[in-house]
């Protein structure tokens, strides 16, 4: 019989590496999952519809061409998803990142919220939604594990939350 392989979309921010911080964790720990993401290249994400379908003159119709063509493939991830990470950064507003949190939790997927503590209030009902809020990409991986293989890390954060 062959081990389950979990669905994982890694959704939000693209300015820093923390889904490579995840991709590293999910192997080192062996764990039997398949990572998605949206198009992390802002620049081909922003230009796909026109590049594909034809040039715009107003700035909405090219940004709305760009909108719906990735759609296709983040509503379709995100539906075909087992667990959705949904990573809000330090520095931009997410407002894409949001909508896909909520669009995973019509769904009824799994969510897990990944942010620091200075956007908790801002991010108040996105977190009420999320199955897990956690603040590092070491925590995800550790999120992962449990729900995957049941196993406890061994952390430092494990020792500090006992005392």
């Amino acid at each position: 019989m062959s081990e389950r392989i979990w669905k994982i979309y890694l959704s939000g921010e693209i300015h820093s590496d923390w889904r490579e911080q995840i991709e590293e964790g999910v192997n080192k720990m062996s764990l039997p999952v398949t990572l998605n993401a949206p198009i992390t290249v802002h620049e081909d994400s922003d230009d796909c519809g026109v590049a594909i379908l034809g040039s715009e003159e107003l700035s909405f119709w090219h940004d709305h061409k760009g909108a719906l063509l990735n759609s296709v493939r983040t509503s379709t991830l995100i539906a075909d998803a087992d667990i959705v990470v949904v990573r809000f950064g330090e520095k931009y507003k997410q407002w894409n990142a949001a909508f896909d949190a909520g669009y995973a939790a019509a769904l009824g997927k799994p969510l897990i919220i990944l942010h620091q503590p200075e956007h908790n209030h801002a991010l108040k009902e996105v977190d009420a939604a999320a199955k897990v809020v956690a603040q590092t990409p070491q925590q995800v991986v550790d999120v992962l594990s449990y729900a995957i293989k049941g196993s406890m890390p061994l952390h430092k954060y494990v020792k500090d939350a006992a005392e």
